[in-house]
């Protein structure tokens, strides 16, 4: 069941999953640009909050190897945002394992957010797009199939 926001005004899309999951699609332009018309490069995959725990294996800062179970923030079929506790290096590969298919995907670090109590958000993007890896549909072009990629508001 999809209840649709205005996505020409930046509102998100909310989509209630069978299990009674509550996650949020967030409209695919940036937010900081001054109108839809200035866009120039959409996401590639719709990004959605969706928070599980999965397990992140590789090497710190310091060049020691790590597993460390943590928690995503917000996912797309590229990649997502993570929460970890363990300090690593932009740029440093990383294997993520989902918790209930047990299925691996390497990925790259590709940002990374102030350290906090809490730990670290930091960005990573699979080296192959895996639409399915987190359990859900991602892997449809967020402007794909709509009559917005095409025209201004």
């Amino acid at each position: 069941m999809h209840k649709q926001g205005r996505q020409d005004l930046g509102l998100p899309l909310w989509n209630i999953c069978p299990a009674g999951q509550l996650t949020v699609v967030l409209p695919a332009f940036d937010h900081c640009a001054m109108s839809l018309a200035t866009q120039t490069s959409p996401r590639r995959s719709t990004r959605v909050f969706h928070k599980m725990r999965l397990q992140v294996k590789g090497r710190n800062h310091s060049g020691r190897k790590f597993t460390e179970t943590c928690q995503t923030l917000v996912v797309n079929a590229h990649g997502g945002l993570l929460l970890l506790k363990q300090e690593v290096k932009d740029g440093e590969m990383l294997v993520l394992i989902h918790p209930e298919t047990l299925e691996e995907q390497e990925c790259r670090i590709v940002y990374m957010g102030e350290l906090a109590d809490k730990g670290q958000r930091v960005g990573v993007e699979f080296l192959t797009p895996a639409p399915h890896f987190w359990g859900l549909d991602l892997g449809e072009s967020p402007l794909s199939g709509t009559d917005e990629a095409s025209s201004v508001h």
